[in-house]
């Protein structure tokens, strides 16, 4: 086992407890994430809005800033920024719409979600460990991402998800030749299956921040913003928020780039958006709380959202605040409606996790809390293409015809 070139150490998120990145290491012995930590000061020479110009066009571009072992790659990341012009028309202030609004269209990844990001990292690190088998628990996307770098890595794949996990994210990880365990339950209860399994069967545990590498993907959605709006950030994010490693990602991202002198205290105020069938985030924050509460009876259409106990609580209401954020949540209803409205408006056919965010903006626009002189970036985590029940059932609902 070899130390990752780049990673000076693992950190923990909460108690400070340093660690060596040669060595596989998951959670701090508190129970808390790490966090990788970088010769910032070393990479900021080389890495240049300049010399990216020659780079690759996936996410290994930010070689300074990432584990540097071979990577295992299927060409992620650098996905496209949509300029929403007639969603942003479409939220208006009187007369004036929001004329500085974007999608970023994470569906375009491999796999069909931005779940691609963190396992190209993980996987990448994971095998120059010596890992023998991956396994995760999953609501859906992370265990079709996990199962195709896992293939490209030449390692099998064990996979464990709720029962009615989206049919489409099954048959991709039974393609990709992983073993796919289905649980009646929650993803909270596939995580307590992987725990309960993983010494005994010698599995290599990629659980949401269970490992310190799967953020280090995530965050390059941040860096990606900084390079297409040339070197500067927008000044709301709206991200849908499950396990919230996306949002962790980008604040430490955002947390990197100041170190290196590129951006000064300034940071977009970060919005986490929920289903208010799940929400433990929003409740929290509403609550003044710095940790979230265990979300019973959790139920909603947007698989990805439906994480009742995520294990980032603390980092993403800290994060939130900091960036002088919110939480709010909306319906499976709204987020349909909000998706139908995003594929008729700009051509997009985002998840339902990525359509929240539409109505998220709306809300949040109408209260003033956005300005209409705002950059603002909606993020879509995912292809809609994955969630062709859920679809089917808006649809029809709302009086569509079969041809």
């Amino acid at each position: 086992m070899t130390k990752p070139l780049n990673v000076i150490e693992l950190e923990c998120s909460a108690c400070g407890k340093k660690y060596d990145p040669a060595t596989e290491q998951h959670l701090c012995t508190c129970g808390k994430p790490l966090l990788a930590r970088y010769d910032l000061m070393g990479a900021k020479a080389t890495l240049t809005l300049e010399n990216l110009k020659t780079r690759p066009r996936t996410l290994w571009r930010y070689a300074e800033v990432l584990p540097n072992d071979p990577p295992v790659s299927l060409g992620e990341g650098m996905t496209v920024l949509v300029h929403a012009l007639r969603l942003g028309a479409s939220m208006r202030f009187g007369q004036r719409g929001m004329e500085r609004m974007f999608i970023k269209d994470e569906g375009l990844n491999p796999t069909g979600s931005f779940k691609a990001r963190g396992m190209t990292t993980a996987v990448s690190r994971a095998k120059q460990l010596g890992a023998k088998a991956l396994a995760a628990p999953t609501a859906g996307n992370a265990g079709g991402a996990l199962a195709a770098y896992a293939a490209a890595a030449g390692l099998p794949a064990v996979i464990v998800m709720p029962a009615d996990t989206p049919w489409a994210n099954v048959m991709e990880c039974q393609a990709f030749g992983a073993k796919v365990v289905k649980l009646n339950g929650l993803i909270s209860d596939c995580a307590k299956y992987v725990a309960e399994h993983k010494d005994r069967e010698g599995w290599y545990d990629v659980s949401t921040l269970k490992e310190p590498y799967r953020i280090e993907g995530k965050k390059t959605m941040g860096y990606e913003l900084w390079e297409q709006f040339g070197g500067k950030l927008p000044d709301v994010i709206l991200y849908p928020t499950g396990g919230g490693v996306g949002l962790i990602g980008m604040c430490k991202a955002f947390d990197e780039m100041q170190e290196m002198g590129w951006i000064g205290e300034e940071r977009p105020r970060m919005v986490a958006v929920q289903a208010e069938g799940c929400a433990p985030i929003v409740k929290a924050w509403e609550a003044h709380q710095s940790s979230a509460q265990f979300f019973s009876n959790a139920a909603t259409v947007a698989s990805g959202l439906r994480v009742p106990g995520p294990l980032g609580d603390q980092l993403m209401l800290r994060m939130l605040s900091q960036t002088k954020g919110i939480a709010l949540a909306v319906t499976d209803d709204e987020m349909l409606q909000a998706g139908r409205e995003l594929a008729s408006l700009e051509g997009i056919f985002a998840a339902p996790e990525g359509a929240a965010t539409v109505i998220a903006a709306r809300k949040l626009a109408a209260s003033g809390w956005i300005k209409p002189e705002e950059t603002v970036v909606l993020f879509n985590t995912g292809t809609g293409y994955k969630y062709a029940e859920a679809w089917q059932r808006a649809l029809q609902s709302a009086g569509g015809e079969e041809a």
